[in-house]
């Protein structure tokens, strides 16, 4: 049985994935986008549980409500009429080094003058690393990401209404593809310094600062000094609520709980999907947020020209395409790409009685003379019902707690329990640094491990997205060796990171409209 036929279809309802179809719905496109959750937001969804309203992900934004916010993210919901309520808070977190710890504050000056308490040397290295990054920032601030695109065409866009601009970006191209560890190794010496932008580094891109490329510290850097640091009230569930509100104001579809099994080509070219075998009605959300239904036979399919994969690069290849639809070389070279580990998570609902002076970001570093990126060892943590006091029950605080974890060795067998206890430990020992009694607060407990990342995320070994090092390469592009396939998402340029996946959807959908449609949103937006 084959259902209506779509313009687009897109997979996977993540950050990227939601950009590129509430664009492509305000191009004026037939849009329908698959989430095999029930839930939408792929790795940014919230989940509830016994009152309290947990981020699954991502929980540390900026620029959500700046009007010249260099946030893709915001350049989306501003094209698709959408915004979100955010609220603004600094410090914007706390570092726990086994020497002390460091308040990190948006302000430049006051953020030195807090590592100069530790090493006052090191403070003036750090302003002569920042210096040398944040000209590419102010570089990059006269070309919005919402002018951009993935093919030739992109030349004369930046011609005709940037010029200017690019012709400040000139005297920084050579940091376009730099290492953060490049400027580092030319501006600072100060070993403990060094450690603090290395994990920085690995805090965006889960790689260290030789691993990571300039832009996106200079972006970090940039946006945290001028648009600040905030939370959206309602959590992460409120940017993609936002998305998909713009998705269905454009007349585009959201079908939840509705599983791609296969892309379908034929003679080298995309044709539709086909959907899990499966008999009854699944949830649609359409215009206006009109709830309907979709009725599902096996054997269902969807039609349309094109198609985009909001799954990563593994999956997208092995687990959505035929072996032989795409090329050996090409397969066998895209699959090789390194990934970063998973993570283990740790969920809690707590009392919050004498909390009051709480702060809501914090980074531990167990051991300095361990590697931070070593699993375990450091360990991130949020408590966002500092924040938005809604999110938990009155009385109590939400916290989310996480360090990277292996996805190898991981087994559901009989020890499979008693591992995940022994393995949340680093997180309890993390958070014991900001509340001492944290174990006796816990009323909800929540253990997730790779493979609980894997199987609700249904990402490839529950990675965090590709481990690729500045100089050894580059994020996929957008396009595919398949006529109408593209992909977005944190395993496609620019990468990792929730303005990087909104930066990938727009590049995605730009790419699929004419100039003559990008120029006259341009214009709109401007």
């Amino acid at each position: 049985m084959t259902k209506d036929k779509y313009d687009v279809i897109v997979i996977g309802s993540g950050i990227g994935g939601l950009c590129a179809a509430a664009l492509l719905a305000r191009y004026g496109k037939r849009v329908i986008v698959c989430e095999s959750h029930t839930i939408a937001g792929g790795a940014a969804h919230n989940f509830r549980r016994r009152g309290f309203e947990f981020d699954s992900g991502p929980s540390f934004y900026c620029g959500l409500t700046d009007i010249q916010s260099l946030n893709p993210l915001k350049q989306v919901l501003d094209a698709i009429g959408e915004s979100v309520t955010a609220i603004r808070y600094d410090p914007l977190g706390h570092y726990h080094f086994p020497e002390g710890t460091l308040a990190v504050y948006s302000n430049g000056d006051r953020y030195r003058d807090e590592v100069a308490k530790i090493t006052p040397i090191g403070a003036k290295e750090l302003e002569q690393f920042e210096r040398r990054l944040l000209p590419l920032y102010d570089a990059m601030k006269g070309i919005p990401t919402l002018a951009l695109r993935a093919d030739w065409q992109l030349l004369p866009v930046l011609l005709r209404r940037y010029l200017v601009s690019m012709l400040k970006m000139l005297p920084n191209l050579p940091l376009v593809q730099a290492s953060v560890g490049t400027v580092m190794d030319a501006t600072v010496k100060d070993p403990w310094v060094r450690r603090l932008i290395d994990l920085e580094c690995f805090l965006l891109s889960g790689l260290k600062a030789h691993d990571t490329i300039a832009p996106e510290v200079a972006f970090m850097l940039g946006e945290r000094t001028r648009a600040g640091v905030e939370y959206p009230v309602g959590g992460s569930g409120a940017i993609v609520n936002a998305l998909v509100r713009g998705l269905e104001r454009w007349g585009g579809k959201l079908l939840l709980g509705c599983h791609v099994e296969q892309i379908l080509v034929e003679s080298g070219k995309v044709v539709g999907v086909r959907l899990r075998s499966r008999r009854g009605d699944i949830g649609v959300k359409g215009q206006g947020g009109q709830g309907s239904s979709l009725y599902l036979s096996e054997s269902s399919i969807l039609k349309a020209p094109i198609v985009i994969s909001n799954a990563s690069i593994w999956d997208t290849y092995t687990q959505l395409l035929d072996f032989d639809d795409l090329p050996a070389s090409y397969r066998q070279a895209a699959l090789a790409t390194p990934a970063v580990a998973s993570f283990m998570h740790l969920h809690l609902g707590i009392r919050a009685n004498g909390l009051e002076n709480l702060t809501g970001h914090h980074v531990v570093v167990h051991d300095a003379n361990k590697d931070i990126t070593k699993p375990g060892n450091t360990c991130m943590v949020s408590i966002p019902s500092v924040w938005d006091a809604k999110l938990a029950p009155e009385g109590h605080h939400v916290v989310h707690a996480y360090t990277l974890e292996p996805y190898t060795g991981w087994e559901r067998d009989d020890g499979y329990k008693y591992k995940r206890q022994e393995k949340a430990e680093t997180l309890y020992r993390a958070l014991e640094k900001i509340i001492p009694d944290i174990r006796e607060r816990v009323v909800l407990e929540l253990i997730g491990t790779p493979l609980t990342h894997a199987d609700y995320l249904r990402r490839y070994q529950g990675t965090y997205g590709p481990a690729i090092a500045a100089g050894k390469g580059m994020f996929p592009g957008t396009h595919t060796p398949i006529q109408g396939l593209y992909r977005v998402g944190d395993s496609t340029m620019p990468g990792i990171g929730v303005p990087a996946v909104a930066a990938s959807g727009i590049l995605c959908a730009n790419t699929l409209v004419g100039v003559k449609q990008m120029q006259e949103l341009l214009g709109f937006y401007s």
